[in-house]
């Protein structure tokens, strides 16, 4: 049933639709994880706490599709609106980008969803980017659960 990932700007505005994540799809191989996050921060830097661009280890090149979690459902229109439709500014591709729900919503969902995934062991550069609510920045998500160690103290 494709209406159950269809955004609909107008159920969001109502407050009617409370979801979150959402799904870039079609974007060209050739975009990494730094491309397609200079594109969002154009317009959403700080509006977003997670984003994974999975990659096909071999080839080195994304899937053509993406996550990316909102902090609030409000922030979903602008995504839309820039993204939805539009084609790709960069390698000539002739693709149409398609925004929709993700099946897996809400930030917390998403980081236990791949925290238990093999791509952790992967290079850094191909985790997801979680937002951290203590430090303000975002972060390659790390393989274990556990928080690192406070530092020594200086003295």
């Amino acid at each position: 049933d494709n209406t159950t990932f269809h955004i609909d700007i107008t159920k969001i505005e109502r407050g009617e639709d409370l979801r979150t994540t959402v799904m870039i799809k079609n974007i060209p191989n050739k975009y990494t994880q730094r491309n397609l996050l200079e594109l969002i921060d154009a317009n959403h830097l700080g509006s977003y706490d997670f984003f994974y661009l999975p990659i096909d280890f071999k080839n080195k090149c994304n899937l053509g599709y993406a996550f990316i979690n909102l902090k609030s459902p409000g922030h979903i229109p602008g995504v839309f609106g820039d993204f939805a439709g539009k084609r790709w500014e960069r390698f000539n591709s002739e693709k149409v980008c398609v925004v929709s729900y993700a099946r897996i919503q809400g930030k917390q969902s998403l980081v236990q969803h791949f925290r238990s995934s093999r791509l952790l062991l992967k290079h850094e550069k191909y985790r997801p980017v979680v937002f951290n609510d203590d430090t303000g920045k975002h972060e390659m998500m790390r393989a274990c659960s556990s928080p690192r160690p406070p530092s020594a103290a200086a003295g």
